[in-house]
């Protein structure tokens, strides 16, 4: 029997199309990844990929393994995670990857959901595992089936990641980026919109790996005003404390900042055209799930 993780790059490959985009998909480089292929087509004994053709084709013992397989995988996820399940004296464990705003913000009130309403999906002694970091990262773990949902922003500056077909999702929330500086004690913004001659506004940024670095980056490559980077953030929250110190205009979501601006100690910049829109995300793999995973997946589809 070949390596499950052929099986797997060669699902990857009949879904993408496309050696490169496969490769991207799997954290490989192009040449080892078809090499893996070549290994899975040895090990069969006849071709699977039509490779002259584009997008990449199978071959029609490439399409019977390409089935197999795809049941092979789902098999053998379902027992995992029903072993998972099966610790004595447990309720489950829910894995959730998303960004630390987002743990912090609309992924700690969904879970307070979950454990609401007459027949709550969680339970007193269920472990709820969250893990944060970059969304490429937790892509690769919700594709390695490491984590049961991924949740995160979305929007079409961002890299391609989730787009394969063995993911699925629901849109949990719409928001958008505002731009925001720090309001002084008369009530005016420290900092104004303008493109007066000569002068630069000091522009509060995210740093590069960041989901929100590419939002908007892909927006201020064609803005008009003279926008020059004082502070870089990894963080939403951080971007929004140095918002509040006035050290610039930082473009943050509008559910971040709406009690803020309120309150008076925050002003919202501009007008429609400057806002960038943008979804939030939950994210899983189109197999089976754990019974609890499934559970938590189904609330969420019915209420929103």
């Amino acid at each position: 029997m070949p390596q499950l993780k052929l099986l797997e790059d060669f699902i990857a490959l009949a879904r993408a199309g496309s050696f490169v985009r496969a490769a991207e998909q799997r954290h490989v480089t192009h040449p080892a990844f078809g090499r893996r292929i070549k290994a899975l087509e040895t090990w069969i004994g006849a071709p699977l990929v039509n490779r002259s053709t584009l997008p990449a084709t199978l071959t029609e013992q490439g399409e019977s393994v390409y089935k197999t397989a795809c049941q092979i995988i789902e098999q053998l996820n379902r027992v995992r995670f029903q072993a998972r399940n099966a610790e004595p004296g447990g309720h489950g464990r829910l894995r959730i990857a998303t960004g630390r705003s987002l743990a912090r913000t609309l992924v700690a009130d969904w879970i307070a959901r979950l454990y609401k309403g007459r027949k709550p999906v969680l339970k007193p002694g269920t472990q709820i595992d969250v893990t944060t970091g970059m969304m490429a990262d937790m892509a690769r773990l919700l594709a390695q089936g490491k984590i049961d949902l991924l949740c995160c922003y979305e929007h079409p500056a961002l890299s391609t990641e989730l787009l394969s077909d063995q993911f699925t999702h629901i849109t949990l929330a719409i928001d958008k980026l505002v731009p925001v500086c720090h309001t002084r004690p008369d009530g005016t913004p420290r900092y104004a919109l303008s493109d007066r001659a000569g002068t630069s506004l000091p522009l509060i940024t995210y740093a590069g790996g960041l989901a929100m670095a590419r939002i908007l980056g892909d927006r201020l490559q064609s803005y008009p005003y003279p926008l020059v980077t004082t502070v870089s953030c990894d963080s939403p929250d951080t971007a929004m404390g140095s918002a509040l110190k006035g050290l610039g205009i930082a473009w943050l979501p509008l559910s971040m900042v709406t009690g803020e601006c309120r309150r008076g100690v925050l002003t919202q910049l501009g007008g429609r055209g400057d806002e960038i829109a943008f979804e939030v995300r939950l994210y899983r793999l189109r197999g089976q799930m754990s019974d609890l995973a499934e559970a938590a997946w189904s609330f969420t589809q019915q209420s929103r």
